[in-house]
């Protein structure tokens, strides 16, 4: 039985010495080490701009303890220091429709979307303004401007009026949009907005373009039938003077016909006419004097 147990206690202390061999203080240090450079190590897209900076800093002249902008692999001290990242490729943004009012108070429903992107100059003046991403900018900052854009411009127009100059009230709020975005480093690329009129505007519109059309077929149906008109009395003076010319033609020859006749002809057509027989009853004392004298 003793000799049982001092082999358990053998094979006990040989499995605690692997054990010792394996988490030694080489080992257990290399552990700390690859932890370490895991959560100290970070990239940065090439289309993005990075922003180390400091957690907390007691330095008012580090503008918010922002290290400097950083690119590809970045160090820093997990403890202390952070990396924050910007993309600065274009980004799209499509916002819910806005709802503004014009000079009338009639009231417009606007639905923007916007092309935008960061200058990666200005990104650090962003991070130490805002210190929040893209997307929270997007549907804070962002929008405001967007909204105050169409608010302060469609204030200028009576309903009739904007829908009369929708290219220029656009041109004037996308105007308005890239000034206050440019002050704060975000570049307007594209900007288009859908703009619904109210629906009494939208049936008045619609009413005046039906009105407008209806107009324009009657026009239409005048010129159709003035031209129309002019063809038959093209076709009626070709007529006539188709018939003008066949009368003058046969008054001519008849002229020129009368004025060849004489007695000598008008017998010679007549006896070449004549039978050779005198007329059996003529009328009166003597009867008629035939045409050819019979001496």
């Amino acid at each position: 039985m003793g000799k049982y147990y001092n082999q358990y206690d053998d094979n006990k202390s040989v499995v605690l010495s692997k054990i010792k061999g394996i988490f030694s203080l080489p080992v257990i240090i290399g552990v700390v080490i690859l932890i370490i450079i895991s959560n100290s190590c970070t990239t940065i897209d090439s289309g993005s701009v990075g922003l180390k900076f400091y957690k907390w800093s007691s330095d008012s002249d580090k503008r918010g303890g922002v290290i400097g902008t950083c690119k590809g692999w970045v160090w820093y001290n997990p403890i202390t220091q952070d990396v924050f990242e910007y993309p600065i490729y274009v980004q799209r943004k499509t916002y819910e429709p806005f709802s503004v009012n014009a000079k009338d108070a009639s009231t417009f429903t606007m639905d923007p979307t916007i092309a935008y992107r960061l200058d990666g100059d200005r990104a650090e003046q962003v991070f130490v303004k805002y210190r929040k991403s893209l997307a929270d900018i997007e549907d804070g900052y962002i929008r405001t401007c967007i909204y105050e854009a169409y608010r302060t411009c469609a204030n200028r127009y009576t309903s009739d009026s904007l829908m009369a100059n929708r290219g220029g009230f656009e041109m004037e709020v996308r105007e308005k949009l890239e000034k206050s975005l440019s002050n704060e480093g975000f570049i307007v690329e594209e900007f288009t907005s859908q703009i619904t009129p109210p629906n009494s505007l939208a049936q008045a519109i619609n009413a005046k373009n039906e009105a407008v059309q209806n107009a324009l077929k009657a026009a239409n149906k005048v010129k159709e039938a003035e031209a129309n008109a002019k063809i038959e009395i093209a076709k009626a003076q070709g007529e006539a003077n188709a018939l003008k010319i066949k009368g003058d033609g046969e008054a001519y020859y008849n002229r020129v016909v009368a004025s060849s006749l004489n007695e000598l002809l008008v017998r010679q057509c007549a006896i070449e006419k004549w039978d050779g027989k005198l007329p059996t009853y003529m009328a009166g004392e003597k009867g008629a004097a035939p045409i050819i004298g019979l001496k």
